[in-house]
């Protein structure tokens, strides 16, 4: 499947497709990764069935998983900032590597959107992982945010992982919060969610884009310790 830190998901994914539903590698990547024990001590086996991407069978629930990029550039919310940007001024561009990938529930409920519909369809949240962290971890202390209902909906996922800090550690997401274990590291000025999520001009854009590439460079790597660890064990 190659080195976590260099492959891109792109390179076995049909043109035109989205790796999150066409790459095999990358549907294998997940199942590798977060097959794993789960804070409580039980198991989070992760299988392959028709006409599903991965699911978890257990006493603990049936949970279908979807795959989903959890960094973006922007390039459409942000369009009117970006054009006036030289492509050479741009950050390189990481592509889909392991880093900025993740797991989440990928079953409607009630027909109502999943989370990754709704953190994309969200003003406040403009599809950004960094925001959608503070409401995962505002959920876990019972707080209203912009995603409050739809991880409600979610609950007996986000339940396997006991604690907000049992979710970060779970899926590596450690660069992404501050050492006190609850103050996300944001790519881009927040308050409250009164401030914009989408950069309004060049100087905060390069800066989101910096800062996201330093926490998909940083996941990577982890990610890669983690395989590592797992092989010499």
């Amino acid at each position: 499947m190659g080195t976590p830190m260099i492959f891109d998901f792109h390179s076995d994914t049909p043109a035109g497709k989205d790796p999150d539903s066409f790459s095999p590698a990358l549907r294998k990547y997940h199942q590798l990764l977060w097959s794993k024990e789960l804070p409580t001590g039980s198991h989070f086996d992760l299988t392959m069935e028709p006409r599903a991407y991965l699911v978890h069978r257990s006493s603990s629930g049936v949970f279908f998983l979807s795959s989903d990029a959890i960094t973006t550039r922007l390039r459409k919310k942000a369009w009117r900032v970006i054009r006036d940007i030289p492509e050479s001024d741009l950050p390189e561009y990481l592509g889909y590597t392991p880093g900025s990938i993740l797991v989440f529930p990928g079953n409607m409920i009630g027909g109502k959107p999943t989370i990754n519909g709704a953190r994309g369809l969200h003003p406040r949240i403009a599809d950004r992982f960094d925001l959608t962290l503070e409401c995962i971890r505002r959920h876990y202390l019972g707080e209203p945010s912009p995603l409050g209902d739809v991880l409600l909906r979610y609950a007996e996922f986000f339940a396997l992982f006991g604690d907000f800090a049992g979710y970060v550690k779970f899926f590596l997401l450690e660069d992404l919060v501050e050492d006190d274990g609850k103050t996300i590291r944001f790519f881009h000025p927040f308050a409250d969610f009164r401030t914009p999520a989408v950069p309004k001009n060049r100087d905060e854009y390069l800066e989101y884009l910096r800062l996201s590439n330093a926490f998909i460079s940083a996941r990577n790597r982890r990610i890669d310790e983690e395989l590592d660890g797992r092989i010499a064990r």
